[in-house]
């Protein structure tokens, strides 16, 4: 049974530079779309990845990793797929990035790349705080 949308994800196309944009996204969207942006995951690799990624500042429990695991797939930006070994009970639930994922995980990456880029020009960055 389809999963029925729980929030508009609004995707717009810039006519001059042809480039998505959208409104901001979650920090907890964003890095489970991340997760999945090279590579198919379970949820706990799901977990483990963003866990260390973020060198342990973002921890994604199973109930809250779940929970927006099932809005990004009603907004269609993950799908569920089988498992290599195909659905068994109490298998892992493997989950892809779908086409509109990829382009509001890439949109969303570029608004986050404004920012930083502005940090930078008021050279708030230094070599060793990287």
């Amino acid at each position: 049974m389809p999963l029925a949308p729980t929030r508009a994800v609004i995707i717009l196309i810039d006519i001059d530079t042809n480039r998505y944009t959208m409104a901001p996204m979650s920090p907890i969207w964003f890095q489970i779309l991340l997760a999945l942006a090279d590579a198919d995951r379970h949820g706990i690799a799901i977990m483990q990845e963003v866990l260390e990624r973020t060198q342990g500042n973002m921890r994604l429990w199973p109930g809250m990793l779940y929970r927006n695991l099932q809005k990004l797939e009603a907004e269609r930006l993950i799908e569920e797929i089988d498992s290599a070994t195909g659905p068994m009970a109490g298998s892992p639930r493997f989950f892809r990035l779908t086409a509109a994922g990829r382009r509001a995980c890439a949109a969303e990456a570029r608004r986050l790349a404004t920012y930083v880029d502005a940090a930078r020009e008021k050279q708030l960055f230094n070599k060793k705080s990287r």
